[in-house]
């Protein structure tokens, strides 16, 4: 060793995104306050990335966090909302269906989730399917310049969590 302690060099990149699991919106006021954290620890800039590349882990949390979910809890088949970090993206998967990710009045000021629609149906959950997402799916973000505090409040709303085991 060099004397280099490298236990603090990649940023705690879940804590928004674990407050989905236990409800503590004190803290981030909604399921998207991870675009805050998106938007201010990356710029497209030199020192626009932060952290250690931990060989693409923390490449692939800014490319899902950027798209509005993230898989938290591998091999639970969800994926825990976030707020997309763009207006309109597309993802053609390999089995030739798409998702379509529409957030059109996303930006600064509106930067918090106010509804989501999956496939057209009101989403109150705070995390997504992924068999819902591999058969294709159309989200639709309504973004808004304040928390909803009332979306995606009950215990059935949050993702999976072993602390919830029995």
């Amino acid at each position: 060793m060099d004397g280099f302690d490298g236990r603090f060099n990649v940023i705690e990149l879940f804590v928004s995104l674990a407050c989905n699991l236990h409800d503590c919106r004190v803290h981030v006021g909604s399921p998207s306050g991870i675009s805050v954290t998106v938007g201010y620890l990356y710029t497209p800039n030199p020192d626009g990335y932060c952290g250690d590349e931990d060989n693409g882990q923390t490449s692939a949390w800014y490319v899902f966090s950027a798209l509005g979910f993230y898989p938290v809890c591998p091999g639970s088949g969800e994926y825990v909302l976030g707020a997309p970090l763009f207006k309109n993206t597309k993802i053609n998967l390999e089995n030739g269906k798409t998702i379509t990710i529409n957030a059109k009045d996303n930006s600064d000021a509106n930067r918090y989730v106010g509804s989501l629609t999956l496939n057209g149906k009101n989403h109150d959950m705070n995390y997504l399917n992924h068999d819902d997402l591999k058969a294709g799916a159309e989200l639709l973000y309504d973004m808004v310049g304040t928390p909803n505090k009332s979306r995606g409040t009950g215990i059935a709303a949050r993702p999976y969590s072993f602390s919830r085991e029995k």
